[in-house]
């Protein structure tokens, strides 16, 4: 029972981890992009990356986690996948207007049910659905604010969905399968995502921005914010690992819009933004969106596990609550040999 509880704070952690940490690095670059006049988003996210890499290497020098050898095709693809989607979507925001990017990020949600019903034969219920819908319009309600549709526009969209949906389920699927913690799979997976974005990320920022990286007055401020984003950073990326590892790919995107609406509160309690009745409206219809989601999982999963603890072997977790009130199935835990990074 004790170990019950303790996997429960486990992913509880997992989520406030992953909602403070990207909360804080959103009211960062903020600053930096817009305060600072800093535009070069590809490139920043490749800096994150190689920091992340630097102090998962420090940390596993000073023995704090194991390094797992991973098959290294399958790290180089999941590297180069996960970097490709990164890049699509600021391409996608860079060709798009700010309401069709939302869309964009809105629609990761029902193509992650979609290929996870289709491929990995998950079963979604009709209430889960009902949530997600709730949730999804919610969140459309409180951030999107215009439609402009273009042909390239839509095609790097297009692709965007697809390949950051393929990468958060393999991010799911790897871990589970190959019993490997999400502290392993990022520090090996790492060093390919950044170097994809540090190759390709000032030319992306270059078209997006007519501004060249390389050229930008680099003041000591400046610098203090590019250093402070890249240490929030590190804790942004362990956690996404984390929480995908540890639920699955649709709870950690219901968990991004939990923190879209955080962002949208912060911005207008703390930066002064803009804000209407028609956010608050959309905000509270995404929360209690989020809330039956949670419920209905919680429920769907004691259902199941009551019924027969047998029918959880060798099954993802499909039905994991946002706030991690389910009950962990325990002996897969023990087949697996599985225990939580450091």
């Amino acid at each position: 029972m004790g170990e019950m509880k303790s996997m429960q704070m486990g992913v509880i952690g997992a989520l406030f981890l992953s909602v403070a940490s990207s909360v804080s690095i959103v009211i960062c670059n903020k600053a930096l992009m817009t305060n600072l006049g800093f535009p070069f988003a590809t490139t920043l996210t490749s800096w994150h990356l190689m920091v992340t890499y630097c102090t998962l290497h420090v940390a596993y020098k000073l023995n704090f986690f194991e390094n797992k050898p991973i098959d290294m095709r399958t790290v180089v693809l999941f590297g180069l996948l996960n970097g490709i989607s990164i890049g699509l979507l600021n391409l996608s925001l860079g060709f798009n207007s700010i309401g069709f990017y939302q869309m964009t990020k809105l629609a990761i949600i029902p193509f992650t049910v979609l290929l996870e019903t289709l491929f990995l034969n998950k079963k979604f219920s009709q209430k889960i659905k009902f949530s997600l819908f709730l949730l999804l319009v919610g969140v459309g309600i409180a951030s999107i604010t215009d439609l402009q549709l273009n042909f390239v526009g839509s095609v790097l969209s297009l692709l965007a969905i697809a390949t950051t949906c393929v990468g958060q389920i393999l991010t799911n699927t790897i871990q589970k399968r190959l019993n490997v913690t999400s502290t392993q799979l990022l520090y090996q997976s790492a060093p390919f995502q950044a170097a994809i974005l540090f190759v390709s990320g000032p030319f992306v920022d270059k078209y997006l921005t007519r501004l060249n990286v390389f050229s930008f007055h680099y003041s000591p401020i400046v610098v203090g914010f590019i250093t402070l984003s890249c240490l929030i950073a590190v804790s942004v990326n362990f956690s996404t690992f984390l929480v995908i590892g540890k639920t699955s790919p649709v709870t950690y995107q219901v968990l991004g819009h939990l923190k879209t609406c955080l962002v949208l509160a912060f911005g207008y309690t703390l930066l002064h933004d803009p804000f209407t009745p028609r956010n608050i409206a959309g905000i509270l219809i995404a929360v209690l969106g989020m809330l039956l989601y949670s419920y209905f999982c919680s429920v769907a999963s004691k259902s199941k596990q009551a019924s027969s603890d047998s029918t959880f072997l060798g099954k993802d977790r499909d039905t994991t609550p946002l706030l991690g009130q389910e009950k962990e199935n325990h002996h897969e835990a023990k087949k697996l040999d599985k225990h939580s990074p450091v």
